[in-house]
């Protein structure tokens, strides 16, 4: 399910975002910070941050197969980004109840954390 979400999900793929690793429950994902996500400070927007651990997160929800959406997610930015970073997101599944999930992502460069991610999922009946 996870691989077939990912490869119409055009927003994301656009962005070079590349699906490394998807198990039941957890995904891991890389994206390269280009020119053209940079802001006026020189550093990764942070709507770009958001859409990589975003897309993590789809894809660790959506590993068991029914459709799952997002309910909420918030975000916590760590250090800044820059042109030609390598970043890595990884969604890991925290718990699940009902038609309900939470999970966490860590978006890192190398070993530095970048920003912390976590999202609350919803499966559609």
């Amino acid at each position: 399910m996870t691989e077939t979400m990912f490869a119409a999900d055009h927003a994301s793929r656009s962005l070079g975002i590349e699906l490394l690793t998807c198990e039941e429950g957890v995904a891991t994902l890389r994206m390269t910070v280009t020119a053209a996500m940079v802001n006026g400070h020189g550093i990764a927007h942070g709507g770009y941050l958001f859409l990589l651990a975003d897309t993590a997160f789809a894809c660790a929800c959506n590993s068991y197969g029914p459709v799952t959406v997002a309910a909420g997610a918030d975000i916590t930015f760590v250090a800044p980004a820059r042109e030609g970073d390598v970043l890595h997101a990884t969604a890991t599944e925290r718990v699940t109840y009902g038609r309900s999930g939470v999970y966490d992502v860590t978006v890192v460069r190398g070993e530095e954390v970048i920003a912390e991610f976590r999202g609350r999922s919803r499966t559609v009946r």
